[in-house]
């Protein structure tokens, strides 16, 4: 009887672990096929199912460059990204934004032959939009030959490990999958691939220590300065640069409030962390739960 209860339990085990997190399961979408669109980027990407289904992904995890910078929000992301990556004083500033934006399309060409031939998608169907331009879904891409496509951009120095997590196909939990990205990242800094080649290492401490200071500050300053919407935002669907409009949310903040999906009532968001009862009490007169949308 032992035995037969531990077989049981390993073989539900995926299915308990994503009620106890709140995520729905993954999806598999074998035999998947890339398709051209000249916003893609490395991390973002529209896909062709076996069935003709179209979907735009956004991957689990990762961060490329941005280099279509088509407003104020992508160009303040992009800031963000030289920061991290300790290239906003390479150069003047022209210099610096040419270079992202560089290492932005080597990312969306780097993923585009990767995703040469048939690949297999894992997604739940969880909405993925950034500015809302664009319906994405999150996504986890296993390429052809096996590997995980976040994984190799950013062990190729292409992506930073910076996003939205969740349990993988692997089974590996969102903060595991997170530290597996991140101790590649070290060592893509510590080989010098892609952009890590370009890093100034002795500006680079400042540079991320000016931008946490720099969100916290702007998270001060809007905590009374905006208004309650008169179409209230609901969690569960909320676009990231909508969820960053909020008192207090930046980009971080906005990420593990998608993470955490699906929300059941508002008192539901204190499980993200940083959101306690303040906080919560703020974001509130914004926010709304709405019935849920159905998978495609």
């Amino acid at each position: 009887m032992g035995m037969i209860r531990f077989l049981v339990t390993l073989l539900f085990l995926p299915l308990l672990l994503a009620v106890v997190s709140g995520a729905e399961p993954l999806e598999e979408l074998k035999d998947c096929r890339r398709v051209q669109a000249d916003w893609a980027d490395g991390d973002s990407f529209p896909v062709l199912t076996a069935g003709g289904k179209a979907f735009n992904l956004r991957l689990y995890g990762v961060d490329c460059f941005e280099w279509h910078v088509n407003d104020e929000t992508d160009a303040r992301r992009l800031f963000d990204q030289r920061r991290y990556f300790g290239i906003a004083k390479v150069g003047d500033a022209q210099e610096s934004i040419d270079l992202a934006k560089k290492f932005g399309a080597l990312a969306a060409a780097r993923t585009w032959q990767l995703l040469e031939g048939n690949f297999t998608v894992f997604t739940a169907y969880a909405d993925g939009r950034g500015d809302g331009r664009h319906s994405r879904i999150y996504a986890f891409v296993q390429l052809p030959d096996g590997r995980d496509l976040g994984s190799v951009l950013v062990e190729e120095g292409l992506a930073r490990a910076f996003g939205v997590y969740r349990t993988t196909p692997a089974g590996l939990s969102p903060g595991s999958y997170r530290d597996e990205l991140r101790d590649l990242e070290l060592r893509a800094a510590k080989l010098s691939q892609g952009i890590w080649a370009k890093t100034d290492w002795t500006a680079l401490p400042a540079e991320r220590s000016a931008q946490r200071a720099e969100e916290a500050e702007l998270g001060l300053a809007t905590k009374s300065a905006k208004k309650p919407p008169a179409h209230l935002l609901d969690p569960n669907t909320a676009a990231r640069d909508a969820l960053q409009a909020l008192p207090g949310v930046g980009e971080s903040m906005a990420n593990r409030i998608i993470e955490g999906r699906p929300y059941q009532s508002l008192s539901d968001l204190q499980r993200v962390p940083g959101i306690g009862v303040k906080t919560l009490e703020k974001l509130t007169p914004f926010l709304g739960i709405q019935n849920q949308p159905d998978k495609p």
